[in-house]
């Protein structure tokens, strides 16, 4: 995976004159394609709160892998309370959900008590890493809102990644998608 800096010679000044940060497409995986591994530490609910997690340990389910640009956004707080209403239909067709953003499971625990708790683990990719393996990183870097469901061998079924991150996958969609893998 080749990540570059880059300013484009037609690239037009504006108020935030920033070098951006370009995921070669290389790295952008879709449908088909085996899911990048990764080992980054989450919440858990238990009591110390925290634990690793690992694609691996989820092979033999379904997975969702719901990435979010930041806690205590609006449209992430919807979002991610929109899936926990829905945890039972996750629930219904065997699907693991797992909520990804670059802030710490600090700053995870705090959003997680501030919104009564959230039906699936936060984990927390601070340094995009996992971002960048599964090509949702926008061109500043910034990660776009992208759902990617994995079957049970650890391939990808389903990928949307949101060019504006303004809105979200609902639930239907979703669950759609993970009924399809039989």
């Amino acid at each position: 995976m080749a990540i570059s800096m880059y300013r484009s010679r037609s690239w037009k000044r504006s108020s935030c004159d920033a070098i951006g940060v370009r995921v070669s497409s290389a790295a952008r995986i879709g449908v088909g394609d085996v899911a990048p591994e990764f080992s980054v530490n989450g919440t858990d609910g238990s009591k110390s709160g925290h634990r690793l997690y690992g694609l691996a340990e989820f092979r033999g389910r379904p997975l969702v892998l719901a990435f979010y640009p930041a806690d205590n956004s609006p449209v992430c707080t919807v979002q991610l309370a929109a899936y926990t209403r829905g945890a039972d239909e996750f629930a219904a067709v065997g699907a693991q959900v797992l909520g990804l953003s670059p802030q710490s499971v600090e700053s995870h625990d705090a959003f997680a008590a501030a919104h009564a708790g959230f039906a699936f683990p936060l984990l927390a990719d601070i340094g995009k890493l996992v971002g960048a393996r599964y090509g949702i990183l926008g061109p500043l870097g910034f990660y776009r809102r992208s759902i990617f469901v994995i079957d049970s061998a650890g391939v990808v079924r389903y990928a949307h990644r949101s060019v504006t991150s303004m809105g979200y996958q609902p639930i239907d969609v979703i669950v759609e998608e993970v009924r399809r893998l039989g």
